[in-house]
């Protein structure tokens, strides 16, 4: 049967409870992600008064109820199943912060490639995923779902992330309907405070939050989730103007919006709506389909029809946007698909291999003084201490719902994994948040025996993500006291000291940075992050990952961001009146990229290829790159470009590509980066792209730290302009 007469055939038998259930959403019960937990769900499924679940998985929970709905209900109609696979299902992957450090577009997309096929394998049929939200500001614990500072680098995660997802076709049995979330910029809370309100320039909404979303978009995203939050006032979750105008009318989105969990009875709360049914009817007039746990469509709308405040037609719109969908997922032809079979043991082997590869390089080398790693050969005695030494359960991370902690690998399990000849020392000292220090002395007694100290800090799983904010980013508890005791006995013996952070922000800790010899930013990185972590402490891989948000010296540097505009008084004015602070610099602690390797590189030789660009050119960047040290490594070389002088200062730096090139000792390469001169376009005046004639820098280097950038330029043209010739 033609889908689209088998859709309209059933929207004109539907009653409106049917109607209203296929824009209702509720939990199945297994998992808890927000205030409002829902009760059995069966009956009002046989009545056909909800179309849609959520934290249900398990492929004969998941194939029972949705037997009732196909065999039970009038109509038959098909569930749709949902659940928060946001960095893997099962088999846990790093956190996707983490997962922007890889800077590799290929295996964003592999890791959601696996993960679906693993959660459409426990019957779900969307994934809550990818998170899109730009952050600068590591007080935002959902900074840790997301992509990072810059919104170039999240168009090509969203890119990545809802090709992975969904696969070539979204009926196929391994496939998942990707929800971009949380439109739009949620990042910029207010003080770093989940939930807080959003008040930003409309500059920086289309400039900074909107491309990720056009980028997923533009991959064919299925659906999509406003945020939580207002901004300026009007609730995303009843934002017309950039919901139905922009998201539909502008960028064409026609598939699914679903709310965020509570969020339409929470317009309550936000002070726009006085009841449930006020509250639906804005939902529903700015382009929601789906209400997530609220009821307030199966409860308010019918009010709000009979009063005439919404019309049948506009619901009849949102119902065929959710059939389509779940046509689409092919839930209509083989509603039992998913899961009709258990994957094989060989597949999650390779999964878990593929977990350990992305995990350690994940992990970003921030600091090694005197190239204390990897360990060397002499190292036969390690102490392993902190609260997260022997904390796999930790390792998961926040948004880990189908995750099996039984199964996740610890540091201390992977050192004496890979070190199966060394003796390994272990006493935790402190937890994570506990005030105890009274295990400190056995710590301190460790270091005296051993050859070198690994020191396993950070927070704990539930210290970031959702409802995660942190005043103070730094460590909690008394690691720090611990820390330091530790560093200065260390100190006093001689003996070398490694911390690995553990966390799913930047945390705010110049103190460790200084006085460590070397410093990794762990992360959080999922199911195999010991053995991942002993990888790279041993050098059978060579860290390669690079920071995807500055990491501040200051809590009060916070926002911190690469992309600032000059200002009328930059910071390296020699007047004393110039934009700084009286008591730390201006830069980041670590800039935006940063990550060093097992190896030394240099850069030289850039060249700009044509020296003249008009709007549909493309302009060749390359480099050459050197492996001046001992080990074969891998860099990662990312192109800024500046434009000096337009209509509207633009930021110092801009992030328009990357690239890796793996190096033997001693040898040289050229890379080669491509750059669309489109891509110079930026908004002008009336925030439409323009495309400006002049000079652009073209800086190349292996951060966003303009001292080591490479320089060169390129013009722009403008199309009825002949190149202007050089003598």
């Amino acid at each position: 049967m033609d889908h689209m007469s088998r859709i309209e055939m059933l929207i004109r038998d539907m009653t409106l409870v049917e109607k209203l259930g296929q824009l209702t959403m509720t939990a199945a019960g297994y998992a808890v992600t927000g205030p409002v937990i829902a009760g059995d769900s069966t009956d009002a499924i046989k009545a056909g008064a909800i179309g849609n679940l959520l934290n249900l998985f398990g492929a004969g929970h998941v194939h029972e109820l949705q037997r009732l709905a196909i065999e039970e209900s009038r109509l038959g109609i098909p569930l749709l199943i949902a659940f928060d696979v946001i960095h893997g299902h099962r088999t846990l992957f790093p956190v996707p912060l983490g997962e922007a450090a890889l800077f590799d577009p290929d295996a964003w997309a592999l890791t959601a490639r696996e993960a679906s096929r693993e959660a459409a394998a426990d019957g779900i049929a969307m994934a809550f995923a990818p998170m899109l939200d730009v952050s600068r500001d590591p007080r935002w614990g959902r900074s840790a779902e997301g992509p990072g500072e810059d919104p170039w680098l999240g168009a090509q995660i969203a890119g990545a992330k809802v090709r992975g997802i969904q696969g070539d076709d979204l009926s196929a049995g391994e496939a998942l309907a990707a929800v971009a979330k949380h439109y739009c910029a949620y990042g910029p809370v207010t003080a770093g405070r989940d939930y807080a309100s959003v008040d930003i320039s409309e500059r920086c909404l289309h400039e900074v939050h909107l491309p990720p979303f056009a980028a997923a978009i533009a991959a064919g995203v299925a659906a999509i989730m406003p945020a939580f939050t207002d901004l300026a006032g009007i609730p995303m979750t009843a934002h017309v103007g950039l919901l139905r105008r922009l998201l539909r009318d502008q960028l064409g989105f026609d598939g699914v919006i679903v709310s965020d969990y509570n969020a339409i009875a929470e317009l309550m709360r936000h002070g726009v709506a006085a009841n449930l049914s006020q509250a639906a009817t804005l939902a529903l007039k700015a382009g929601v389909d789906i209400d997530m746990m609220a009821n307030a469509y199966r409860l308010g709308l019918p009010a709000a029809l009979q009063a005439g405040a919404v019309t049948m037609a506009e619901i009849d719109a949102a119902v065929r946007r959710v059939l389509t969908l779940k046509e689409r997922l092919g839930l209509f032809d083989q509603p039992y698909q998913r899961g009709a079979a258990p994957e094989s043991g060989a597949a999650r082997a390779d999964r878990r291999r593929l977990a350990r590869s992305v995990a350690a390089r994940a992990i970003v080398l921030l600091k090694n003084a005197n190239d204390v790693l990897p360990l060397a050969p002499s190292v036969r005695r390690l102490a392993v201490a902190g609260p997260l030494a022997d904390a796999p359960s930790e390792m998961g991370g926040p948004w880990s719902l189908a995750g099996e902690p039984a199964t996740h690998v610890g540091v201390l399990a992977g050192l004496r994994a890979a070190l199966p000849e060394s003796e390994i020392l272990h006493a935790s000292g402190v937890g994570i948040l506990a005030d105890d220090v009274s295990g400190i002395p056995q710590v301190l007694d460790l270091c005296a025996a051993a050859d070198a100290i690994i020191l396993c800090l950070g927070e704990a799983a539930d210290m970031s993500g959702e409802a995660a904010s942190r005043a103070h980013p730094d460590l909690p508890g008394q690691q720090r006291a611990f820390a330091q005791a530790v560093i200065d006995r260390a100190r006093m013996l001689g003996k070398p000291v490694v911390a690995i952070l553990f966390c799913g922000r930047p945390l705010v800790v110049p103190w460790l940075v200084e006085q460590a010899d070397a410093v990794l930013a762990a992360w959080f990185l999922g199911s195999e992050a010991g053995n991942a972590i002993a990888d790279v402490l041993t050098g059978s891989v060579s860290p390669s990952g690079r920071t995807p948000m500055s990491w501040p010296r200051a809590t009060g540097q916070i926002p911190i961001f690469f992309g600032q505009r000059p200002g009328g008084r930059p910071a390296d004015s020699s007047d004393h009146f110039r934009s700084r602070y009286l008591d730390v610099p201006n830069e980041p602690l670590f800039p935006f990229g940063h990550g060093l390797s097992y190896g030394r590189f240099a850069l030289s030789k850039l060249r700009v290829t044509p020296p003249h660009a008009r709007q549909g050119d493309l302009i060749e960047v390359r480099v050459d790159v050197a492996n001046d040290g001992a080990r074969i490594a891998q860099e990662t070389v990312f192109l800024f470009t500046h434009d000096r002088i337009a209509t509207v200062a633009r930021p110092l730096l801009e992030l328009k590509g990357f690239g890796k090139i793996e190096l033997q000792p001693g040898e040289t390469g050229t890379l080669t980066l491509s750059l669309p001169a489109s891509e110079l376009s930026f908004l002008g005046l009336d925030l439409q792209p323009v495309f400006e004639p002049g000079e652009i820098e073209i800086l190349v280097g292996p951060c966003a730290d303009r001292s080591r950038l490479l320089v060169g330029t390129v013009q722009l043209l403008a199309d009825d302009r002949p190149p202007v010739c050089s003598s």
